[in-house]
């Protein structure tokens, strides 16, 4: 049950924090509204899960052969992770205005976790942290992928009925600092049962 209540912050806070998908998101609304937007939002929604899966299964082969990679991973993945929580906590107020003239669909906003950085480090942080091989690792990697789909809608979603209101409230400096703390703190929380996890491992 801890595993899986940190697994959910993990997914929210990344989820909700300002990055590709919702900046873009929140653009889409304001530019061309909920309705035309909604492609957008379900691509994202799911085709983030579904690579969430494909990279998994990719994973399990590579585990099965080399256990050892699954901790070696697990211990880069934690510390990247702790360096994207630094990175969103002192990142400078960006401007979040989109030059897009037309709304993304739903493969586009699917193929284009692909091409993601966040994504990809969000999956494979995901994957490498809150799976053991001591269980199923094709239900744990569907589990994950489950959680994401669920918390994709509204963590995603809020960008999207934010709105102009949301885009002005972050453009004020000292409000989008806040949240950007706010959600590298959540980020950190969620990998502590991990970093406690491997010090009792490797050093206890």
């Amino acid at each position: 049950m801890e595993l899986y209540l940190s697994l959910i912050l993990f997914a929210t806070s990344a989820s909700i924090t300002p990055g590709p998908n919702n900046i873009m998101m929140m653009s889409s609304g304001l530019n061309f509204g909920i309705k035309k937007s909604l492609p957008h939002l379900f691509g994202i929604c799911v085709g983030f899960p579904l690579m969430i899966i494909v990279v998994g299964m990719g994973f399990s082969v590579v585990f099965q052969r080399w256990p050892i990679v699954h901790e070696v991973i697990k211990i880069v993945s934690v510390f990247y992770l702790l360096y994207l929580a630094w990175k969103i906590a002192t990142s400078a107020p960006a401007s979040l205005e989109s030059e897009k003239k037309n709304p993304i669909g739903f493969i586009q906003a699917a193929l284009f976790q692909w091409i993601n950085p966040k994504a990809w480090v969000m999956a494979t942080g995901a994957i490498s942290a809150y799976t053991s091989l001591s269980s199923s690792f094709f239900a744990q990697v569907l589990i994950i992928a489950l959680v994401f789909f669920v918390l994709a809608f509204p963590c995603v979603g809020v960008w999207l009925m934010g709105g102009v209101g949301l885009k002005r409230f972050l453009q004020q400096a000292n409000y989008q600092r806040v949240f950007n703390v706010s959600m590298a703190v959540l980020l950190v929380a969620s990998i502590v049962p991990t970093g406690v996890e491997l010090v009792e491992l490797y050093f206890v």
